[in-house]
């Protein structure tokens, strides 16, 4: 069965397709730097900063180019948010290789967390900030998936009798629109946050009394 990432990857990859005619390829290098100069400016100034202007100019291109790689500006930051997306599920899939399946979910939230809040600007950019449609679907895509790959998770654990048993996709949910929700503050350009690894610890211990599973002595150490 296809997941919602699956048939994010084959829409992007048919975008790159449509805008080469012919099966001519695309000048890898020049889009990967387009792509790298976007993320940058996303970082130091958010959406606004990341004008089609500045992009072009920044990397040495042309906007006529620009376009020529990306159809939109929208086009441009969908395959920001889908690769930072991916980038961000190899690190969890990485820091929960191992261990029992309530310390995957514990690796799962605090890389997750931990990710954002290295680079809130960034974060907030990809995955919060008021943008077009085409990148709120995009957004979407990749919730479901996170939805998905928690869901597994937790049945696994209800199945080990780790987690008392529940409707393993409802709570995944649950788990994975409140972490959502409560990283908007944090990271919000005007957000104050006094410390990380507290905000971490506190997600970590809401996940396992939000599932029914005890507090745990200590925080499992996870370094992004």
């Amino acid at each position: 069965m296809r997941t919602g990432l699956d048939r994010s990857k084959r829409l992007r990859s048919a975008r790159k397709s449509e805008q080469n005619p012919g099966g001519a390829s695309v000048p890898q290098k020049t889009r990967d730097r387009l792509l790298h100069e976007a993320r940058k400016l996303l970082e130091q100034g958010g959406y606004g900063a990341a004008t089609v202007q500045a992009i072009a100019a920044r990397s040495g291109v042309a906007v006529g180019a620009l376009y020529r790689h990306f159809p939109s500006k929208a086009d441009l930051f969908v395959e920001l948010v889908g690769e930072a997306a991916d980038r961000d599920i190899g690190a969890m899939k990485a820091a929960s290789a191992e261990g029992s399946a309530v310390e995957r979910l514990e690796a799962i939230v605090a890389t997750f967390a931990r990710r954002a809040l290295n680079r809130p600007r960034l974060a907030w950019a990809l995955a919060y900030e008021p943008v077009d449609p085409a990148v709120d679907a995009e957004r979407l895509v990749y919730r479901r998936e996170h939805c998905r790959r928690m869901a597994k998770l937790l049945r696994q654990g209800i199945a080990a009798g780790e987690i008392p048993p529940q409707n393993a996709e409802l709570s995944a949910a649950a788990i994975v629109g409140a972490i959502a929700e409560s990283m908007v503050g944090p990271l919000a350009p005007v957000g104050e946050l006094r410390s990380a690894e507290e905000l971490i610890a506190t997600l970590v211990r809401f996940c396992r009394r939000s599932l029914g599973v005890a507090d745990a002595p200590k925080l499992r150490s996870v370094r992004a």
